[in-house]
């Protein structure tokens, strides 16, 4: 009987940990979210499903805008970091740890701070664009602040060590022996990468992508402090709903809004990557 509960003992603190710092909030967050009322009237559950219906229709341009950005973050932040994570793991040797320490080095500073600088180095005439401006390399009306670019760039740098490390960490985990295998069975450098090394670090992707959609997609300090007003996102709308306008029935409908999408976009990714296939990679 003892060895038949031991799983259930081994899960439990992970499980009462989800349910106290996750399920328990969301059914709040869920449940407020179809309340009605004024923080001066005090605040009652009506079952408000139009606040739903009212989030979509007045902000799905900051909604879609936000699934965009943190879309592209995600493609370009896995263009980036494979090939550095795989560099550090094949290529590293001793040096593995010093490469891994100067990725992480950033991370000694704020988040807040880290896009701060960002906005001093993207100035119109900042350091690097007015210097190129001054040389005659760039017009003068030429600007990178309050665009798309500024705020995906923020957030690709912010990012990026969220999936260098779990891709690292695929890499590192794969059997040497498999390449000498692959090699002496006649395979080619690229024939060993897309056979061997590429389907064994999927696990690594599938959790980069997770680690790095789901912040990016919500995020509000970028897109505050790099873009414009034509480049709120959806954190921003929920920020100023909660702490400014203090319409907390909104603020959670539309917070509920964005974790129904991120969730059905992470669903569709693993059922396009084959769930399946990433469970067999990790467990190989």
């Amino acid at each position: 009987m003892r060895k038949k509960l031991a799983p259930y003992w081994l899960i439990l603190p992970g499980g009462l940990w989800l349910v106290v710092f996750f399920v328990v909030p969301m059914i709040a967050m869920v449940n407020v979210s179809l309340q009605t009322g004024s923080l001066e009237t005090g605040f009652q559950q009506t079952f408000a499903w139009h606040n739903y219906v009212d989030m979509i229709t007045n902000y799905h341009t900051q909604l879609v805008r936000s699934l965009v950005y943190g879309l592209a973050t995600t493609v370009i932040t896995i263009g980036l970091a494979y090939p550095m994570a795989y560099w550090i793991a094949f290529k590293g040797g001793r040096h593995k740890s010093s490469y891994l320490f100067l990725i992480l080095l950033p991370f000694f500073v704020t988040f807040v701070i880290r896009t701060i600088s960002w906005q001093f180095l993207l100035a119109d005439n900042g350091i690097v664009l007015g210097n190129l401006k001054d040389w005659g390399l760039l017009p003068e009306s030429f600007h990178v602040l309050a665009t798309p670019y500024a705020v995906v760039g923020g957030l690709v740098y912010n990012f990026l060590p969220f999936m260098v490390l779990p891709i690292y960490v695929a890499l590192e985990r794969i059997d040497r022996t498999l390449l000498e295998a692959a090699h002496d069975l006649f395979a080619s450098r690229r024939e060993a990468f897309t056979k061997v090394v590429l389907p064994l670090s999927l696990p690594g992707v599938f959790a980069g992508v997770i680690l790095t959609f789901v912040p990016a997609a919500a995020d509000y300090v970028n897109a505050q402090i790099l873009g414009g007003t034509g480049q709120v996102m959806i954190g921003n709308i929920i920020e100023t709903l909660y702490l400014t306008n203090s319409d907390y029935p909104d603020a959670s409908a539309l917070s509920s809004i964005l974790l129904a999408a991120l969730l059905l976009g992470i669903f569709v990714y693993a059922k396009a990557l084959g769930t399946r296939d990433v469970l067999d990679a990790s467990a190989g």
